[in-house]
């Protein structure tokens, strides 16, 4: 094989190996207000999956976690402004 040859190759494996990779999914819900916040040892995660800061507030209790605004929640009826 070929300087050329052995470059296209492995152009093609790590075009193949990076666009198989797993999707990260999105973090975010635009769907709902307030996101609670994880933190573990292990990096923790993200939810938000709460109406309220006060329901959110019952799950974070005596965890390592806090409550916030979602920064990308999208209220039902409105739409997405695009440029």
């Amino acid at each position: 094989m070929t300087t050329r040859a052995v470059l296209l190759w492995i152009i093609l494996a790590l075009g193949a190996i990076y666009t198989s990779a797993q999707a990260i999914a999105q973090t975010y819900d635009p769907n709902y207000p307030v996101c609670l916040q994880i933190y573990s040892p292990s990096g923790g995660y993200i939810s938000c999956r709460y109406t309220s800061i006060a329901q959110c507030n019952v799950t974070a209790s005596g965890r390592g976690a806090r409550c916030y605004a979602n920064p990308y929640y999208l209220p039902r009826g409105r739409s997405v402004r695009r440029h």
